[in-house]
């Protein structure tokens, strides 16, 4: 047994057997493995049709017919999530008007635009996940703003800074070749565009591709379903903020267990006839203590404060000391724990980190006891995997919901829904009588290098993304790859690994508006990596994802780990782990200086 005993430690006084913990984990592991690996899912978009019902927009609005565009710009934008809204933000300020934004949604938002199943929010601070606060002399209603909220910060900003007027909504690519003679991107879309761009950056998100489980008889089921990004209030009653009042005669199943069951379980248990979660793997819950935004707090805020949170944040989540939490909430209390009880010499920082790493697990497991009544249930809502292994979840709702009469988790023991019938689906040879199925089974994670966008990209003498980049991600900075030259990629993949990612974005699209400016002024053509950049970045890269390969090996299957098949391919595919703080200080010095490391400026 493990023990430790500090004044500052709250999980000093938790003691475990790592030993036996370890077996549990590999146990719950193994159950969960799958030879398919992250082809179980099906991918509705590109399912010939049969699943398409499940990605269509219900939320277009009017009549969006429009005459095929013709024309060049300096630079084109695919995807008008916050990545697009961030780089159109910062062209405008380096007096770059000639671009245009491709979004395949009817406005801007993104995952913001697609998601807005009941409870909807983000996980992380209001304050420091919602760019351009100040430059918008905006402050959240609370300290978790509601998804309606975050959609309509989205428009705003766009709004500011006469981004609408470079949108081509409803619009998706459907290729992109690189003409080598002019040095430009052509690009066309399903809407009989033909966009010559000088510069293309792509953001269209790491988790933008909705998903299925591949469950047998998916298509047979003649009850009602949906998935979350795709929430029908027509069927349901209702908005986001809940009153799910045509549910009341309704019995529905709910596939998945992730971030956005954890917010729409409740309202769901709340409304529905019955409710009945079917779970492979639990969630690790934490207490969210969302709360209304204290008005004294906000007129006391001075100039600069939103960047300064910011910082705080992702430092304290990279593992840097700070000497005061500005932001004390459940992602910066897991990770000083993690981090800042580490008085001990260099050799043994690994092993008490991973000693806070499984008394952290066990104190979110404990807490489930106290909070669900029924024993079994709440022994069967127990996370056994490593704290990093999935990303953390908050809600003050999700587990309490199992202790409502109408409210039952169907624990499939890691292997999922065996079978989906015409009125139902079927667990360990039980069928369960369903009105509606509805899938929060997630998006796809780049697993397939068409860098989440469903088209094929040409490159240098014809060269495809596909093909480049069938082992796994080759980039400088995750954002330049060689042989597509003047092509951006703002994504997740080699880039810096943080819970807040639109600061990744903020810092990113600074850097590339900054280079499209410099290229601009002095003439510059193309802009590629050198072959050496790239490989020593992919290098570095794999070499600090491969340092985490034991951890992850050992994890339960998740897009964390691209569902248990953790290979060179998975760590070419994984994040920058290095310093974020030093990683966006390297990028700021170069476009301060104009000396761009490791790039062909011709």
């Amino acid at each position: 047994m493990d023990s430790q005993s500090s004044k500052n430690d709250p999980l000093a006084d938790i003691e475990i057997d790592r030993d036996a913990l370890r077996r549990k984990y590999l146990e719950e592991r193994d159950r969960r493995l799958r030879r398919d690996g992250a082809d179980q899912y099906i991918r509705p978009g590109a399912a010939a049709g049969k699943f398409g019902k499940f990605v269509e927009d219900p939320y277009a609005e009017g009549d969006l017919q429009r005459d095929a565009r013709v024309t060049d710009v300096d630079v084109l934008m695919v995807g008008g999530g916050f990545g697009g809204l961030l780089m159109g933000r910062r062209l405008r300020e380096m007096g770059i008007d000639d671009f245009l934004i491709v979004e395949n949604a009817s406005d801007f938002g993104g995952t913001w635009y697609w998601n807005r199943y009941p409870g909807v929010a983000c996980d992380i601070e209001s304050y420091i996940y919602m760019p351009m606060l100040e430059e918008l002399g905006k402050i959240p209603s609370m300290r978790y703003a509601s998804g309606p909220e975050i959609f309509q910060h989205c428009q705003d900003i766009a709004r500011h800074f006469d981004l609408y007027a470079k949108a081509l909504f409803r619009t998706k690519v459907t290729e992109m070749r690189w003409e080598e003679a002019r040095r430009r991107w052509i690009v066309t879309t399903n809407r009989g565009d033909r966009i010559s761009a000088r510069f293309v950056a792509m953001s269209t998100g790491p988790l933008n591709q909705a998903k299925l489980p591949g469950v047998p008889g998916l298509d047979t089921f003649k009850g009602h379903a949906f998935h979350t990004s795709r929430w029908d209030y027509e069927y349901t009653g209702g908005d986001a903020r809940g009153g799910l009042t045509r549910l009341a005669d309704k019995r529905v199943g709910i596939i998945g267990t992730g971030s956005t069951a954890i917010q729409c379980v409740p309202h769901l248990g709340k409304w529905a006839k019955h409710l009945y979660v079917f779970q492979r793997t639990p969630s690790s819950i934490q207490p969210r203590e969302n709360r209304p935004t204290d008005p004294q707090w906000a007129s006391d805020l001075q100039p600069g404060w939103q960047q300064e949170r910011v910082e705080n944040f992702t430092s304290i989540i990279s593992g840097i000391h700070v000497d005061k939490d500005m932001i004390q909430d459940g992602w910066t209390k897991t990770f000083r724990l993690l981090f800042d009880n580490l008085d001990v010499p260099p050799d043994k920082v690994a092993d008490v980190m991973d000693l806070n790493d499984f008394r952290k697990m066990e104190q979110i497991r404990r807490a489930i006891d106290e909070l669900v009544e029924d024993k079994d249930t709440a022994e069967a809502l127990k996370p056994y995997y490593g704290l990093m292994c999935k990303r953390l979840g908050f809600s003050d709702e999700y587990l309490q919901t199992f202790n409502r009469s109408n409210a039952t988790l169907v624990d499939t023991k890691g292997k999922g829904v065996e079978r989906i019938t015409e009125t139902g689906a079927v667990v360990d040879g039980r069928h369960y009588e369903l009105d509606c199925l509805i899938f929060a089974t997630g998006f796809e994670w780049l697993t397939e290098h068409k860098v989440g966008s469903g088209f094929e990209t040409y490159g240098r003498n014809g060269v495809t993304q596909s093909e480049a980049w069938k082992d796994g991600v080759l980039s400088l900075y995750g954002v330049h790859s060689r042989d597509f030259p003047n092509r951006f990629v703002i994504c997740n993949s080699q880039q810096p690994q943080t819970a807040n990612f639109v600061h990744m974005l903020d810092v990113v699209t600074n850097h590339l508006a900054h280079l499209v400016r410099h290229c601009l002024d002095t003439g510059i053509e193309t802009v590629e990596p050198t072959q050496q950049a790239q490989d020593e970045w992919v290098d570095q890269v794999v070499a600090m994802n491969e340092s985490r390969q034991q951890y992850f090996q050992n994890c339960t299957p998740g897009y964390y780990n691209n569902e248990g098949e953790y290979s060179l391919k998975a760590a070419r595919n994984g994040s920058y782990t290095g310093s974020f703080i030093d990683f966006a200080a390297k990028l700021d010095e170069q476009h301060r200086t104009g000396v761009f490391e490791g790039l062909e400026l011709a």
